[in-house]
Formats: C-alpha cells, structure tokens, sequence
C-alpha cells in the first residue's frame, strides 16, 4: 500500500465550501485511495426523514475528485487539477442517522481522464450507495 499523504498539503486546507456544508472529514489518502466520513444531519434529509439522493452524489464527487487529485498530485503533476465530468451513483439502503464512510478506488487512471468507484457504508459497514465518476484532468493555462 503507498504511503499515506498528508491532504492538508496537497489540497490546501479541507473541508472548503460544500464539503464543508456536507459535513465531509477526509480521514486518510493514499494515491490509490481515499477516506473520508461525515455524519449524518437534519439539514441531508428530504421530506420523508431519509438521507437526500443528492448528498450521496455529491459525496462521491467530492471523494472521487479529491482521490484524482491526490494521484496526479502523486505523479508529480502538481500544474493541474480534476474535475468531474460524469457521476453514476446508486441509492442502495435508505438511513436517516448515523456516521458514513466514503472510500474511493480506481478503475482508470490516464494522461486525460480518470474512473473512480467510491463506496458509502455505515458504521457496520453495510453498503448504502456506490457510484462511479469520470474525471477530467485540466493542464493549468500558462
């Protein structure tokens, strides 16, 4: 397994924006994998008093793009950045409390675009969503 990576420097300070709103704690990053949690709030409920589709989504964005980033970061790629071009999530278990875990994995990792699968299981590691995201690698404008 690679060694671990210190996000705060290769990021710059998380969580930011969003992430910030959805609660999401990066826990440990490697260039082949990412964890990170947040707890379930009222404020990620819909209606019924079930998590919202769209926070799984975004959470699997969120940990994708930050595992992306961390592997071109690995490469010594530090002139570009990620981002999100196509995101396939699955809602599999419907839960209204609790603390998630959110760990990437990579399917592809290439010159132009990456393909992450990011699982989300509770605290008895039961899978809740899962889903996939396509990456775009961005070459800095000089």
């Amino acid at each position: 397994m690679a060694d671990n990576i210190d996000l705060a420097e290769t990021m710059g300070t998380l969580p930011k924006g969003f992430d910030n709103e959805l609660g999401l704690q990066p826990q440990s990053a490697t260039a082949d994998e990412l964890t990170a949690t947040f707890e379930i709030t009222p404020k990620l409920l819909q209606p019924w008093g079930i998590v919202h589709g769209g926070v799984y989504c975004s959470v699997i964005e969120s940990v994708a793009s930050m595992s992306g980033q961390v592997w071109l970061n690995s490469k010594g790629i530090t002139d570009s950045h990620v981002v999100g071009v196509n995101n396939s999530t699955d809602f599999l278990r419907a839960v209204s409390t609790g603390t998630m875990t959110a760990r990437s994995k990579p399917i592809h990792r290439g010159r132009r675009q990456q393909l992450w699968e990011v699982d989300i299981t509770d605290e008895s590691g039961t899978l809740i969503a899962q889903g996939r995201v396509r990456l775009q690698n961005i070459a800095a404008e000089n």
